[in-house]
């Protein structure tokens, strides 16, 4: 069987996998969906899916401040031990999640966590947009339906597109940290800070000079 960029984006979606992950298993179980699943399973997913109820207490509260002190953030990584959370691996994952907060400014942790007032302001200028654009109603809300997604996307930092490798959301990167770690790891809150936030000021491309910084 073929093995198509679509079916290997659709396993990595069921199972949170990276690419070539998703790619070896379908090719060792001949592009059988079901049996790639439980292939990804075995080398260690299942195990992430298992730890998801446990209690992750302990962690850091991970610093990173961008350039000369133009950005703060501070973000909480939870992990079930004190142990995992001085590792090199640990801290390394608070840090790259950091640098995402910074470059990628989501105003969210979750999808779940929008307001429902800003969700359905949102919904009402995207079905404006959509019908000042001339698309027909009958499709309008399947177009918002799409543009929320968007949305959440842009503005969940669980959702986003990992900055150092958009091929995965920062989701799918704690997923598989998960699985390398093996304890449950969760992301509690964060804050992020920008000299002169609300000021008047030049549009710089954070997400570039981020990167920048961490070669």
């Amino acid at each position: 069987m073929e093995i198509t960029a679509a079916l290997v984006k659709e396993l990595r979606e069921i199972t949170g996998a990276g690419m070539m992950d998703a790619k070896k298993a379908l090719v060792a179980t001949d592009g059988d969906k079901e049996k790639a699943i439980d292939f990804l399973r075995e080398k260690g997913l299942a195990a992430a899916a298992k730890k998801a109820d446990r209690i992750a207490a302990e962690g850091l509260v991970y610093s990173y401040i961008h350039g000369n002190g133009r950005i703060g953030v501070l973000v909480e990584v939870n992990c079930e031990t004190d142990f995992v959370a001085q590792t090199d691996g640990f801290k390394d994952l608070c840090k790259d999640i950091a640098m995402q907060i910074a470059a990628a400014k989501p105003s969210y942790l979750k999808r779940d966590e929008v307001p429902a007032d800003v969700l359905e302001h949102e919904k009402e200028v995207l079905r404006q947009q959509a019908l000042n654009e001339g698309k027909p109603e009958k499709i309008v809300e399947k177009m918002i339906v799409g543009r929320i997604e968007k949305y959440y996307k842009e503005n969940c930092l669980l959702d986003q597109e990992f900055i150092k490798d958009p091929d995965k959301t920062v989701s799918q990167v704690i997923t598989e940290a998960v699985a390398k770690i093996g304890e449950k790891i969760d992301v509690r809150r964060f804050v992020r800070y920008e000299l002169g936030e609300g000021l008047a000021k030049r549009n710089d491309d954070f997400v570039a000079e981020v990167m920048a910084q961490a070669k």
